[in-house]
């Protein structure tokens, strides 16, 4: 008796999908991953970064609240 087609589809979808996985295996393989210090180098850069730009961020947005105050008064 042949395969019902939603059999085809379903094996058709484990094996690409174990396609997908495999090759992800093997690019994985191939990314040189950063040492420690850089990893925690890069994210003392990110995180001061993020807090300089929030703060200043934070300021402009007082300054131009002050100012449209004013000119609504």
């Amino acid at each position: 008796m042949p395969p019902i087609r939603g059999e085809i589809g379903a094996v058709g979808f484990v094996s690409r999908v174990r396609e997908f996985i495999r090759e992800a295996l093997v690019e994985f393989r191939k990314v040189t991953w950063p040492s420690r210090q850089e990893l925690v180098n890069s994210t003392t850069v990110v995180i001061v970064l993020t807090i300089v730009l929030a703060l200043f961020l934070g300021g402009v947005d007082i300054g131009l609240a002050r100012i449209v105050e004013r000119i609504l008064r």
